[in-house]
C-alpha cells in the first residue's frame, strides 16, 4: 500500500462520512479531493467519483431504509430520472473540454453551498411547531 492509496482511503472514508451523515454526494468530496489532491484530469474524477460512490450510496442507503428514513416512491422515481440523467450527462460529460467541466462543477458547488447556508439560518418548521406549543 502506497501513500496515495492511504490518502484515497481517507479520502473515501471522508466522502462515506459525510454522505451517511448530512447526505451529500459523494462527488462533492470525490472529484475536488482527485483534481486538486491527485492532478487528476476533471473527466477522469468524475468518471471515477460516480463508481465509487456506487458502494457508499448502497450503504447509506440501506442505512436510512432500515431506519425509516426514506421516501420509497419519491426514491424510485428520483433514481428512475437520474439513471437517464447520468446516461445523457456522461455522454455530454466526455465531450465537453476538462476546463469547462470544472467551472460547471464549481458553480454548481458554490450553489449548492449558497442554498444550504441559507437554509442552516432559517427555523425549521418542527422548531417553530414546538415554540407555539
Amino acid at each position: 500500500m502506497s501513500w496515495g492509496d492511504a490518502v484515497a482511503v481517507v479520502g473515501g472514508l471522508a466522502a462515506g462520512l459525510l454522505s451517511g451523515t448530512i447526505g451529500v454526494g459523494g462527488g462533492i468530496i470525490f472529484v475536488p479531493f482527485m483534481t486538486v489532491g491527485f492532478r487528476l484530469p476533471q473527466t477522469l474524477a468524475q468518471g471515477t467519483s460516480l463508481v465509487a460512490i456506487i458502494p457508499t450510496a448502497i450503504v447509506g442507503g440501506i442505512t436510512h431504509i432500515r431506519e425509516g428514513n426514506v421516501d420509497r416512491e419519491g426514491a424510485i422515481w428520483m433514481g428512475a430520472g437520474g439513471v437517464g440523467g447520468a446516461i445523457l450527462g456522461a455522454l455530454i460529460a466526455v465531450h465537453v473540454p476538462g476546463a469547462l467541466l470544472a467551472r460547471v462543477f464549481a458553480v454548481v458547488l458554490i450553489l449548492n453551498a449558497g442554498v444550504l447556508f441559507r437554509r442552516a439560518f432559517q427555523p425549521s418548521a418542527s422548531t417553530e411547531t414546538s415554540t407555539l406549543s
